[in-house]
């Protein structure tokens, strides 16, 4: 049996139960039965959820494949429709993690039980064995192909794995993402949910900046920033919109994409773009699954307010998803706001700000945007919640601040652009002279024939060669192109600049 319908399903009234006063009614299920409305998805998600309860967190590489780290301890689980796989290190993990009755309701710990139906249950044990050659345990073969790998042992009781795997807890990081990676890059581990919880446990500011594309992701992972934010913003700083209602779910996908393919340390967030989750809970759940399988990302962000947006994260946390909600100044709400105002200036108002946050954190988002507020609301926010705030325009009192990587980078300087760089944001550079200045430069010296020079001209054919090659084309009737091969290759001898004529 599954339950936890979030469909409706009707059926037949069974034999033997049919109603004599209703023979032609129909059944509706208050609970899923195995074969029915794909089960094996919703008992997936239940998992998922769980799993995401004894902090695993999910991988890009492999929708099925789970990851928990805390300290030394690492542990791998491959979920499938009905069988686990967890490898685990130290033992003391795989002890911990298996300590569940998977065969009855009963939890045989305070932790909640794993869902049913009971999976099968394949465990290995990652142990370093020095000067300890490895062999492959045979598994004891029942014509089960789901049969439990019996590990065997030496005589002083260590585990003795297949061979290679005694440094598997070294590459099991590089195994999993698809490749080996520098050791500096290993030590500097992935910023998760739990990663941001511990900070705000601990009063540490979150850093988030935007990302659109893979070079941006590449800086804002080199600089160490918690949260990578790919945010509808990209409509009005890459795509030169007024505002952020044009970008559609599947353009925010490319750039999701892209960054993810840029940033492997910070916490990738996409923002769920206008009119792909306002519709119903389950259209917003299929878009934050897409953010994630297709998009790359750990997260989504979402503009809360409306008790329908509210659902909305409620069902897509229930689905096993990490959910930041956004408060205040909503951008996708311009037109019931009467444009891009700063909210929780009246009391009313600022109540509202207050009681909305509240309302997400319920709903389970793991941190909440407070964008274009005041400051004591934010403060307000930020003291009522036990998950952190990224603020926006909302003053020093937040849990962490998050800006549009254009707007602190100080790209922006076309006169478009001053209506779409907010009075809040602090320019840390002025990046768009810069690339002017580098453009303008370009143009100059393309123009006087000063590039490429000789130290960029680093393709060589010998004069020998050139003069093969100015013979072929006289025989192929184009003198003048010899001639052109002739004076290019005289010219590369002496300083490299094309001749006045030339």
């Amino acid at each position: 049996m599954h339950s936890h319908l979030t469909e409706w399903v009707f059926c037949e009234q069974p034999t033997s139960f049919v109603d004599t006063e209703h023979p032609d009614h129909v059944c509706l299920l208050s609970w899923s039965l195995y074969g029915l409305k794909q089960p094996p998805q919703a008992w997936y998600q239940r998992m998922a959820g769980f799993l995401q309860q004894l902090e695993f967190r999910t991988t890009r590489s492999d929708a099925s494949l789970f990851v928990y780290h805390q300290g030394t301890a690492t542990a791998y689980l491959l979920l499938y429709v009905d069988d686990i796989i967890l490898m685990a290190s130290p033992p003391g993990l795989l002890q911990q993690l298996t300590s569940y009755d998977c065969t009855n309701a009963n939890p045989c710990t305070r932790t909640q039980n794993l869902p049913s139906p009971a999976p099968k249950i394949l465990v290995l044990s990652i142990q370093r064995l020095p000067s300890l050659s490895c062999r492959t345990n045979q598994p004891h073969s029942n014509g089960d192909s789901h049969s439990n790998a019996a590990a065997s042992h030496d005589g002083d009781g260590a585990r003795l794995l297949a061979p290679g795997a005694a440094d598997a807890e070294q590459r099991a990081e590089s195994t999993v993402y698809g490749g080996p990676r520098p050791q500096e890059a290993a030590a500097a581990r992935r910023v998760t949910v739990t990663t941001l919880r511990g900070k705000h446990r601990r009063g540490e500011p979150i850093t988030v900046v935007t990302a659109y594309d893979y070079p941006s992701a590449v800086h804002v992972d080199s600089a160490g920033i918690d949260v990578c934010l790919v945010g509808d913003s990209a409509a009005m700083v890459v795509h030169g919109h007024d505002t952020t209602l044009p970008i559609s779910l599947d353009v925010m996908l490319e750039h999701c994409r892209a960054v993810a393919r840029g940033a492997s340390r910070p916490l990738l967030v996409g923002d769920l773009s206008f009119g792909c989750y306002e519709s119903s809970s389950t259209q917003a759940v299929d878009s934050a699954v897409r953010v994630l399988k297709e998009g790359g990302m750990d997260a989504i962000k979402l503009e809360g307010g409306a008790p329908s947006r509210i659902s909305a994260a409620k069902a897509i946390v229930e689905a096993g998803i990490a959910v930041m909600g956004h408060v205040g100044l909503t951008p996708q709400a311009i037109s019931v706001l009467g444009g891009f105002r700063p909210q929780g200036k009246t009391v009313d108002s600022a109540i509202k700000v207050v009681e909305t946050a509240i309302a997400l954190q319920e709903a389970g988002c793991f941190s909440v945007v407070l964008e274009c507020v005041p400051a004591p609301v934010a403060a307000a926010a930020t003291s009522a919640l036990k998950i952190p705030t990224i603020g926006i325009g909302a003053g020093p009192f937040c849990s962490g601040q998050v800006l549009v990587y254009h707007d602190l980078l100080g790209m922006m300087q076309h006169p478009h652009h001053a209506k779409v760089t907010p009075k809040f944001c602090k320019q840390f550079g002025n990046v768009g002279s810069v690339i002017n200045k580098a453009l303008s430069d370009y143009k100059q010296e393309v123009e006087t024939r000063s590039f490429p020079g000789p130290s960029h001209t680093p393709y060589k054919i010998t004069a020998t060669d050139v003069d093969g090659f100015a013979n072929a084309l006289q025989k192929m009737g184009l003198g003048e192109a010899a001639d052109a091969a002739a004076a290019a290759a005289e010219n590369s001898e002496n300083d490299g600049k094309p001749s006045e004529n030339s």
